[in-house]
Protein backbone atom coordinates (compact mmCIF):
# COMPACT_ATOMS: atom_id res chain seq x y z
CA UNK A 1 0.00 0.00 0.00
CA UNK A 2 1.06 3.72 -0.60
CA UNK A 3 -0.27 6.72 -0.46
CA UNK A 4 -1.93 9.35 1.54
CA UNK A 5 -4.03 7.49 4.68
CA UNK A 6 -7.06 8.75 3.11
CA UNK A 7 -6.73 8.33 -0.25
CA UNK A 8 -5.94 4.46 -0.69
CA UNK A 9 -8.05 1.24 -2.47
CA UNK A 10 -9.57 -1.03 0.11
CA UNK A 11 -12.43 -1.52 2.99
CA UNK A 12 -12.59 -0.13 6.22
CA UNK A 13 -15.09 -1.22 9.06
CA UNK A 14 -16.66 1.49 10.67
CA UNK A 15 -19.88 1.50 12.36
CA UNK A 16 -21.42 -2.13 12.15
CA UNK A 17 -20.48 -2.02 8.05
CA UNK A 18 -17.83 -2.22 5.88
CA UNK A 19 -17.33 1.03 4.00
CA UNK A 20 -14.92 2.08 0.79
CA UNK A 21 -11.56 3.51 2.01
CA UNK A 22 -12.19 7.26 0.52
CA UNK A 23 -15.25 7.46 2.00
CA UNK A 24 -15.03 6.27 5.62
CA UNK A 25 -15.51 9.81 7.19
CA UNK A 26 -16.23 11.64 9.98
CA UNK A 27 -17.75 15.19 10.47
CA UNK A 28 -15.61 18.54 11.38
CA UNK A 29 -17.68 18.95 14.86
CA UNK A 30 -16.40 15.26 15.96
CA UNK A 31 -16.04 15.81 19.74
CA UNK A 32 -12.42 13.86 19.67
CA UNK A 33 -11.05 16.02 16.96
CA UNK A 34 -11.59 18.77 19.40
CA UNK A 35 -11.05 17.51 22.90
CA UNK A 36 -9.49 13.82 22.04
CA UNK A 37 -11.97 11.86 23.94
CA UNK A 38 -10.71 8.83 21.78
CA UNK A 39 -8.83 5.40 22.94
CA UNK A 40 -7.67 2.94 20.43
CA UNK A 41 -5.52 -0.41 19.58
CA UNK A 42 -2.57 -1.31 17.67
CA UNK A 43 -2.77 -5.00 16.55
CA UNK A 44 -0.47 -7.07 14.01
CA UNK A 45 -2.19 -9.94 12.00
CA UNK A 46 0.66 -12.83 11.26
CA UNK A 47 -0.74 -15.42 8.71
CA UNK A 48 -4.10 -14.66 9.16
CA UNK A 49 -4.48 -15.02 13.10
CA UNK A 50 -4.28 -11.26 15.24
CA UNK A 51 -1.86 -11.75 18.06
CA UNK A 52 -3.13 -11.69 21.22
CA UNK A 53 -6.81 -10.41 19.84
CA UNK A 54 -9.01 -10.57 22.34
CA UNK A 55 -6.62 -8.98 24.73
CA UNK A 56 -6.60 -6.13 22.43
CA UNK A 57 -10.39 -5.84 22.52
CA UNK A 58 -10.94 -5.86 26.08
CA UNK A 59 -8.32 -3.12 26.47
CA UNK A 60 -10.33 -1.09 24.03
CA UNK A 61 -13.22 -1.56 26.46
CA UNK A 62 -11.35 -0.44 29.71
CA UNK A 63 -9.93 2.41 27.73
CA UNK A 64 -12.91 3.67 26.90
CA UNK A 65 -14.21 3.37 29.81
CA UNK A 66 -11.30 4.83 31.92
CA UNK A 67 -12.45 7.73 29.92
CA UNK A 68 -16.34 7.60 30.65
CA UNK A 69 -17.04 5.71 27.58
CA UNK A 70 -19.27 2.79 26.47
CA UNK A 71 -18.46 1.39 23.04
CA UNK A 72 -21.44 0.09 21.69
CA UNK A 73 -20.40 -2.99 20.28
CA UNK A 74 -18.89 -6.65 22.91
CA UNK A 75 -15.64 -7.47 22.45
CA UNK A 76 -16.93 -10.33 20.59
CA UNK A 77 -18.51 -8.27 18.18
CA UNK A 78 -14.94 -6.23 17.92
CA UNK A 79 -12.97 -9.34 16.91
CA UNK A 80 -15.86 -10.41 13.99
CA UNK A 81 -15.16 -6.80 12.57
CA UNK A 82 -11.40 -7.08 12.70
CA UNK A 83 -11.50 -10.44 10.53
CA UNK A 84 -14.34 -9.33 8.44
CA UNK A 85 -11.95 -6.23 7.71
CA UNK A 86 -8.88 -8.33 6.73
CA UNK A 87 -11.23 -10.60 4.58
CA UNK A 88 -12.29 -7.41 2.74
CA UNK A 89 -9.42 -6.59 1.60
CA UNK A 90 -7.63 -9.98 1.48
CA UNK A 91 -4.71 -9.31 4.02
CA UNK A 92 -3.21 -12.30 6.38
CA UNK A 93 -0.29 -9.89 7.62
CA UNK A 94 -1.67 -6.58 8.40
CA UNK A 95 -1.39 -3.72 11.26
CA UNK A 96 -4.93 -3.84 12.63
CA UNK A 97 -5.95 -0.58 14.16
CA UNK A 98 -9.21 -0.16 15.88
CA UNK A 99 -10.34 3.14 17.56
CA UNK A 100 -13.54 4.19 19.52
CA UNK A 101 -14.45 8.01 19.97
CA UNK A 102 -16.79 10.29 20.53
CA UNK A 103 -18.59 11.76 17.56
CA UNK A 104 -20.45 14.50 16.71
CA UNK A 105 -23.73 15.04 18.29
CA UNK A 106 -26.05 17.34 20.09
CA UNK A 107 -22.89 18.61 22.30
CA UNK A 108 -20.07 20.79 21.21
CA UNK A 109 -18.24 21.72 24.82
CA UNK A 110 -16.30 19.71 26.92
CA UNK A 111 -19.21 17.64 28.40
CA UNK A 112 -20.31 14.82 25.61
CA UNK A 113 -22.81 12.85 27.27
CA UNK A 114 -25.13 13.22 24.66
CA UNK A 115 -22.80 12.23 21.86
CA UNK A 116 -22.56 9.05 20.16
CA UNK A 117 -19.56 6.66 21.06
CA UNK A 118 -18.29 5.14 17.10
CA UNK A 119 -16.01 2.66 16.34
CA UNK A 120 -13.95 2.09 13.01
CA UNK A 121 -11.59 -0.81 12.22
CA UNK A 122 -8.67 -0.12 10.03
CA UNK A 123 -5.65 -2.09 8.72
CA UNK A 124 -2.66 -1.69 6.60
CA UNK A 125 0.48 -3.37 5.39
CA UNK A 126 3.15 -2.17 7.33
CA UNK A 127 6.55 -3.68 7.73
CA UNK A 128 9.26 -3.13 10.27
CA UNK A 129 7.98 0.00 12.10
CA UNK A 130 11.77 1.20 12.64
CA UNK A 131 13.46 0.31 9.26
CA UNK A 132 16.47 -1.84 9.39
CA UNK A 133 16.95 -1.07 13.79
CA UNK A 134 16.24 -4.42 13.82
CA UNK A 135 19.44 -5.13 12.47
CA UNK A 136 21.89 -2.48 14.03
CA UNK A 137 19.96 -0.86 16.34
CA UNK A 138 17.62 2.11 16.51
CA UNK A 139 18.98 5.49 17.76
CA UNK A 140 17.19 7.28 20.32
CA UNK A 141 16.96 10.80 21.22
CA UNK A 142 16.17 11.54 25.09
CA UNK A 143 13.08 13.83 24.83
CA UNK A 144 12.21 17.19 26.65
CA UNK A 145 9.18 16.10 27.32
CA UNK A 146 8.40 13.42 30.34
CA UNK A 147 5.02 10.85 30.86
CA UNK A 148 2.19 12.76 33.24
CA UNK A 149 1.20 12.07 36.85
CA UNK A 150 -1.46 9.74 36.69
CA UNK A 151 -3.53 11.53 38.56
CA UNK A 152 -3.59 13.81 36.14
CA UNK A 153 -4.97 11.46 33.61
CA UNK A 154 -5.79 7.55 33.29
CA UNK A 155 -2.11 6.65 32.30
CA UNK A 156 -3.36 2.94 31.69
CA UNK A 157 -5.85 3.69 29.11
CA UNK A 158 -4.98 3.69 25.25
CA UNK A 159 -5.59 7.33 25.36
CA UNK A 160 -5.12 9.19 22.21
CA UNK A 161 -4.88 12.66 23.91
CA UNK A 162 -1.94 11.00 25.64
CA UNK A 163 0.19 10.68 22.42
CA UNK A 164 0.08 14.14 22.04
CA UNK A 165 3.79 14.78 24.02
CA UNK A 166 4.70 11.46 21.94
CA UNK A 167 4.41 13.09 18.37
CA UNK A 168 6.19 16.27 19.82
CA UNK A 169 9.27 13.98 21.52
CA UNK A 170 9.81 12.06 17.79
CA UNK A 171 9.19 14.90 15.77
CA UNK A 172 12.55 15.99 17.63
CA UNK A 173 14.04 13.25 17.55
CA UNK A 174 13.94 12.69 14.25
CA UNK A 175 14.84 15.92 13.36
CA UNK A 176 18.12 15.10 15.07
CA UNK A 177 18.40 12.23 12.90
CA UNK A 178 17.12 9.42 15.24
CA UNK A 179 14.48 6.95 15.12
CA UNK A 180 12.63 7.92 18.38
CA UNK A 181 12.60 9.54 21.37
CA UNK A 182 13.27 7.76 25.43
CA UNK A 183 10.98 9.44 27.78
CA UNK A 184 11.17 9.74 31.96
CA UNK A 185 8.29 9.71 33.90
CA UNK A 186 7.31 13.31 35.92
CA UNK A 187 9.36 11.83 39.05
CA UNK A 188 12.41 11.81 36.47
CA UNK A 189 12.65 8.44 36.32
CA UNK A 190 13.16 6.01 32.42
CA UNK A 191 9.78 5.42 31.27
CA UNK A 192 9.86 4.32 27.42
CA UNK A 193 9.94 5.88 23.87
CA UNK A 194 6.97 7.13 22.20
CA UNK A 195 5.16 4.19 21.26
CA UNK A 196 7.27 1.34 22.95
CA UNK A 197 8.29 -0.03 26.31
CA UNK A 198 12.20 -0.65 26.76
CA UNK A 199 13.93 -2.90 28.08
CA UNK A 200 17.98 -3.26 29.36
CA UNK A 201 20.46 -5.87 30.17
CA UNK A 202 23.13 -5.94 32.81
CA UNK A 203 25.23 -8.91 33.65
CA UNK A 204 22.81 -11.38 32.27
CA UNK A 205 19.82 -9.70 33.79
CA UNK A 206 16.79 -7.52 32.89
CA UNK A 207 15.70 -4.29 33.77
CA UNK A 208 12.61 -2.38 32.68
CA UNK A 209 10.58 0.39 33.97
CA UNK A 210 8.31 0.11 36.33
CA UNK A 211 4.50 0.96 34.55
CA UNK A 212 3.20 2.62 37.37
CA UNK A 213 2.39 6.24 34.66
CA UNK A 214 2.35 4.26 31.42
CA UNK A 215 1.04 1.85 29.38
CA UNK A 216 2.56 -1.72 30.20
CA UNK A 217 2.21 -2.82 27.25
CA UNK A 218 0.86 -6.76 25.86
CA UNK A 219 4.22 -7.09 23.78
CA UNK A 220 5.82 -6.00 27.04
CA UNK A 221 4.13 -8.53 29.34
CA UNK A 222 4.90 -11.37 26.21
CA UNK A 223 8.29 -10.62 26.08
CA UNK A 224 8.81 -10.91 30.18
CA UNK A 225 6.56 -13.87 30.10
CA UNK A 226 9.33 -15.33 27.50
CA UNK A 227 12.26 -14.04 29.48
CA UNK A 228 11.12 -15.91 32.66
CA UNK A 229 10.66 -19.12 30.73
CA UNK A 230 13.96 -19.12 29.63
CA UNK A 231 15.07 -18.41 33.17
CA UNK A 232 15.86 -14.90 32.80
CA UNK A 233 16.21 -12.60 35.65
CA UNK A 234 13.34 -9.44 35.23
CA UNK A 235 13.66 -6.37 37.64
CA UNK A 236 10.85 -4.44 37.04
CA UNK A 237 11.62 -0.86 38.63
CA UNK A 238 12.27 2.30 38.39
CA UNK A 239 15.42 3.21 36.89
CA UNK A 240 17.40 6.34 37.05
CA UNK A 241 18.65 7.90 33.96
CA UNK A 242 22.10 7.87 35.00
CA UNK A 243 21.92 4.24 35.32
CA UNK A 244 22.00 4.25 31.19
CA UNK A 245 26.10 4.23 31.26
CA UNK A 246 26.10 0.38 33.00
CA UNK A 247 23.51 -1.38 31.07
CA UNK A 248 24.91 -3.80 28.01
CA UNK A 249 22.01 -4.14 26.02
CA UNK A 250 18.90 -2.52 24.98
CA UNK A 251 15.52 -2.85 23.14
CA UNK A 252 11.94 -1.62 22.65
CA UNK A 253 8.90 -3.86 22.64
CA UNK A 254 5.07 -2.85 21.08
CA UNK A 255 2.94 -4.03 18.66
CA UNK A 256 4.60 -1.87 15.83
CA UNK A 257 7.95 -2.29 17.46
CA UNK A 258 7.77 -5.49 17.97
CA UNK A 259 11.09 -6.54 19.75
CA UNK A 260 13.53 -3.63 18.46
CA UNK A 261 17.17 -3.60 19.09
CA UNK A 262 18.65 -0.12 20.46
CA UNK A 263 22.08 0.86 19.52
CA UNK A 264 22.15 4.26 21.40
CA UNK A 265 20.30 6.28 23.10
CA UNK A 266 21.73 10.04 23.44
CA UNK A 267 25.30 9.95 24.43
CA UNK A 268 24.89 5.70 25.67
CA UNK A 269 25.71 3.11 23.46
CA UNK A 270 25.00 -0.26 23.49
CA UNK A 271 25.40 -3.83 22.04
CA UNK A 272 22.51 -5.95 20.15
CA UNK A 273 23.77 -8.51 21.76
CA UNK A 274 22.83 -11.76 22.06
CA UNK A 275 20.28 -11.65 24.79
CA UNK A 276 19.22 -9.16 22.85
CA UNK A 277 19.09 -11.40 19.73
CA UNK A 278 17.48 -14.41 21.20
CA UNK A 279 14.32 -12.52 21.97
CA UNK A 280 13.74 -11.24 19.14
CA UNK A 281 14.06 -14.16 17.39
CA UNK A 282 11.91 -15.82 20.14
CA UNK A 283 9.02 -13.80 19.81
CA UNK A 284 9.09 -13.78 15.82
CA UNK A 285 8.53 -17.40 16.20
CA UNK A 286 6.02 -17.19 18.90
CA UNK A 287 3.96 -14.59 17.13
CA UNK A 288 3.92 -17.15 13.82
CA UNK A 289 3.45 -20.30 15.74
Amino acid sequence: MAGAYDDRDGWIWMDGQMVEWRNAKVHVLTHALHYASSVFEGERCYNGKIFKSVEHSERLHRSANLLDMEIPYTVEEIEKAKYDMLAANGWKDAYVRAVAWRGAGDDMGVSAKRNPVRLAVAGWEWGNYYGDAKMKGAKLDISKWRRPDPKTIPSEAKAAGLYMICTMSKHAAEAKGCSDALMMDYRGYVAEATGANVFFVKNGEVHTPKPDCFLNGLTRQTVIQMLKEKGVTVHERHIEPVELAGFEQCWLTGTAAEVTPVGQIGDFHFEVGALTRDISESYERLVRA
